[in-house]
């Protein structure tokens, strides 16, 4: 038997007229017109042909068929007398001579249309994922991360990084999110862990002296799921580069990025190069969010000294912040349902009014700010038709409810916010240390290995009381595109004296930092270069690319919500062998 093409699906043209063909495929549709005479669509993984069945023994096979079996076809081409210039092919078509069944479908009804698979239920889609990618639609996602990835490749040899692979196996971290771990049948009682990330491997090959590193990296974050967030695995373009600091990553990136999104985005404008720069407590402040959307140009005010003794409970000792919207033309019921997001997703109430054509304050908490108009008019910059957001409490969550009622905002005008490009930003200059919410003391805010501004000076005099911990900021930074943050990075600590003193203000001391990083640690007693990186989520870029809202659409096979592979069967039980030899008792089990 053989299955030689010599075209594909996609290929056939006008020049092609009168050539004998051999054709490959998955029978999409049979559409019977007449006795013995039908029009049967081939689709592979480049196109779709017609096939135009004329004789009586071919169209009762072709009539035995079901759907998506796999078959070649052998026939001479024809020009269509009704061509379809919706399709490349639509041209021509084939007139069979021949029918081979290579992969015969033995389902008379599938788990859902093949084209249509999109609006079916994602649970199905998952399950049967492999129908799911004979979409076009879907397997053009999957196309464009393969085309990404690959530009992503080029592009970093091309600025002289070099790609390694790091260990998959490996230490469980004691920092960051929760680990996948994987017992030892050698070690009874030890276990490795799948990496949340290559961070301590990529700084070690920094200390072995390789100046720039990369990988498409696969990560393991044993944590739940959200529209932009995979769980379980994804992937990330990780990069570090020696003898360099935070500007040298922002050019490297602010080259490689817009190129790629403006070739393969959804939207053809990106931002070129110099990004904004943004602190993170400006951005707090004027964006309510330390992922901000640019192309939204509401920005938040502070209101706390004009509304916090208006009268009105809520306001009453806490702070206020208010977005102003001009030429507002939303109604009464979606201004509600627009506070009732903001609900759901912040946790807090958002209020409002308006200032009308008329200069009146009127709706919301009108009855409250009334008195204050004049004062109103003023700080805020109103002008007639104006609606006011505001938000309300504790500073930290005042700030939350504002962003989020400002993306709300945003993407309710269209006059507010330019849907049609990519902008990108770094927020620069996070906090080192905060409050922990559970422990009230002391704790690293992001990540512990990042080099503090001012360096070894500044968390000497933290330690005397001559600064509050607080108030030092850290050489770290985030990457942000149109709201969904890409990346996290630093400048990272590299010499072992400052490491130790970050250390000591969180109550951890040099036998601590020993014990819990003790290759790091020892490599940077040897002469460490200075050295900074940064890892750009490859999932999330791509979803950006491709204008989806879930990450899962541009997976190849992606789990579930709930972490499960419903195609596979994954996680799922092991014999009672396997557990024995890896010294391993199971306490509990999933309920039924």
């Amino acid at each position: 038997m053989t299955q030689d093409r010599t075209h594909t699906c996609g290929e056939l043209r006008l020049s092609h007229v009168g050539q004998k063909v051999r054709l490959a495929g998955f029978l999409e549709n049979m559409r019977e017109v007449g006795q013995n005479f039908a029009f049967v669509v081939l689709r592979d993984f480049y196109g779709t042909t017609q096939i135009v069945v004329e004789d009586a023994e071919l169209f009762r096979r072709f009539k035995e068929l079901n759907k998506e079996s796999a078959v070649a076809v052998t026939g001479t081409v024809r020009e269509r007398a009704s061509k379809n210039p919706k399709q490349a092919t639509g041209d021509i078509e084939v007139v069979p001579e021949t029918l081979e069944v290579l992969g015969r479908c033995r389902h008379g009804e599938l788990p859902f249309e093949i084209n249509r698979s999109t609006q079916a239920d994602e649970a199905l889609r998952l399950k049967y994922r492999y129908l799911d990618l004979r979409n076009p639609a879907v397997k053009e996602n999957i196309l464009l991360r393969c085309r990404v990835v690959s530009a992503l490749r080029r592009a970093m040899e091309g600025e002289g990084f070099v790609e390694i692979t790091t260990p998959i196996l490996t230490v469980s971290s004691p920092e960051g999110a929760r680990d996948y771990l994987v017992p030892s049948r050698k070690h009874p009682g030890k276990f490795y862990a799948l990496p949340q990330a290559p961070q301590q491997f990529k700084q070690l090959l920094m200390t072995a002296g390789f100046d720039r590193y990369f990988q498409i990296a696969p990560c393991f974050r044993d944590e739940d799921a959200r529209g932009d967030r995979s769980p379980g695995e994804f992937y990330q373009l990780d990069m570090e580069m020696a003898f360099a600091g935070q500007e040298d990553v922002f050019a490297v990136l602010e080259r490689v990025l817009p190129p790629i999104f403006a070739e393969y985005g959804a939207y053809s404008a990106a931002s070129s190069a110099p990004f904004a720069r943004i602190p993170y407590t400006e951005a707090m402040e004027k964006y309510g969010s330390d992922k901000p959307d640019l192309r939204i140009d509401l920005t938040v005010q502070d209101a706390t000294a004009l509304l916090a003794g208006c009268g009105f409970g809520p306001f009453e000792g806490n702070t206020v912040k208010a977005i102003v919207v001009t030429d507002f033309s939303g109604t009464r019921k979606q201004i509600d349902g627009l506070c009732a997001e903001v609900e759901v997703q912040s946790g807090e109430k958002a209020y409002w009014f308006r200032y009308d054509e008329n200069g009146e304050i009127v709706g919301g908490i009108a009855k409250f700010v009334q008195p204050l108009k004049e004062q109103l008019v003023s700080a805020l910059g109103l002008t007639k038709g104006c609606f006011v957001g505001l938000a309300a409490g504790k500073k930290g969550a005042a700030q939350k409810t504002a962003g989020v009622l400002r993306n709300k905002l945003g993407n309710f005008c269209p006059n507010h916010m330019d849907r049609e490009k990519y902008e990108f930003c770094w927020i620069v200059d996070f906090p080192m240390y905060e409050i922990g919410e559970e422990s009230g003391e002391l704790e690293f805010c992001h990540n512990p290995f990042s080099m503090p501004n001012g360096g070894l000076e500044v968390l000497q005099k933290a330690a005397t009381g001559e600064v509050d911990p607080l108030t030092i900021t850290a050489f770290q930074y985030d990457l942000v595109c149109n709201g969904v943050e890409l990346s996290s990075g630093a400048v990272r600590n590299h010499d072992p004296e400052i490491m130790i003193e970050a250390f000591q203000l969180v109550g951890l001391g040099e036998a601590d930092v020993k014990a819990k990083f003790p290759a790091m640690y020892n490599a940077f007693t040897y002469g460490a270069p200075p050295h900074a990186g940064i890892a750009p989520g490859v999932d999330r870029m791509v979803m950006l690319l491709a204008g989806t809202e879930s990450i899962r659409e541009i997976i190849p096979f992606p789990m579930n919500k709930n972490a499960q592979d419903l195609m596979m069967g994954a996680p799922g039980t092991v014999e009672q062998k396997q557990l024995d030899e890896l010294h391993i008792a199971c306490t509990a089990t999933e309920e039924e």
